[in-house]
């Protein structure tokens, strides 16, 4: 049995958190540069190349992408074979959001009741979810992720003669519904099948996926492509003034479901699409 101290997990999870807010993935911006080369609005292109300039602007003053710094939401996959020592997960990644938020001078957003709405102070707890895998590592998954886009999330307990139509119009209609308000464009999530709160989970855990990175299942890749195509004509543009690139990226995870159900569900990105991983 391999051990991890708490120290080593709180010291990547403190690092984690700033590296997210100051540094965008570059498979983000990648997706953004190749997005003027399509993108017909000069408006849209205007605000494509603001956004690549805010970009570098964050990277090199090391300041953060935008005012809203994040939930921290993690994603642990543990080996089956890792056991941590010194105290327990779940308190060493909120010891390292706390550290990294405060160090970092980043926005606390997290309030620690959902109606009394007092500031917890130091942007904790954290949403950790864990899974078990084969060996003895550990990876951890990061992403900070903003309340506006969080906010246009939709999950719908559809019937499965609703098919892959009914399926493909509600998550249409969902991107239609959040228009700029998610601050496009976009990374759209997509879970599919499991149960309410599976279909919710998988929806997130496709955000974490790298942009441009299809599925590996041929058929739900092909539906990604043709449901982001889609997106992309439906006008709303860079901000929602207008222009082709409503969307970089679409994502599906799926899970077997019930005879009787078919949950679907959807979590949208904003631009700044921010995720890191570490693997200890």
């Amino acid at each position: 049995m391999r051990e991890i101290h708490v120290d080593q997990i709180i010291d990547a999870v403190a690092e984690m958190v700033q590296e997210a807010n100051y540094d965008l993935g570059q498979d983000v911006e990648n997706a953004i540069k190749n997005a003027l080369n399509t993108e017909e609005s000069q408006t849209g292109k205007d605000v494509l190349n603001q956004l690549l300039q805010n970009y570098e602007i964050a990277r090199t003053e090391r300041v953060p992408i935008c005012q809203d710094t994040g939930f921290a939401v993690f994603i642990v996959e543990l080996g089956q074979d890792v056991h941590v020592v010194g105290g327990n997960l779940n308190d060493a990644i909120n010891e390292g959001v706390r550290r990294g938020y405060r160090d970092g001078y980043l926005r606390k957003s997290i309030v620690g009741h959902p109606l009394e709405r007092k500031n917890t102070g130091d942007n904790t707890p954290a949403v950790i979810h864990v899974e078990i895998v084969d060996g003895d590592q550990m990876k951890i998954h990061m992403a900070a992720k903003g309340g506006g886009s969080e906010n246009m999330s939709f999950v719908k307990m559809m019937k499965p003669s609703d098919g892959v139509e009914g399926v493909k119009e509600f998550i249409i209609d969902c991107v239609r519904q959040a228009g700029p308000n998610p601050c496009p464009p976009i990374v759209v999530g997509v879970g599919i099948g499991g149960t309410f709160e599976k279909a919710a989970y998988l929806a997130k855990k496709s955000l974490f996926r790298e942009v441009g990175k299809r599925s590996h299942l041929e058929d739900i890749a092909q539906l990604e492509e043709e449901l982001l195509e889609k997106i992309n004509k439906l006008g709303i543009g860079p901000q929602g003034l207008g222009g082709r690139t409503t969307a970089l990226d679409l994502h599906i995870e799926i899970y077997p479901a019930h005879i009787a159900s078919l949950p679907v569900a959807v979590n949208i990105n904003c631009h700044a699409s921010r995720h890191k991983e570490v693997v200890l």
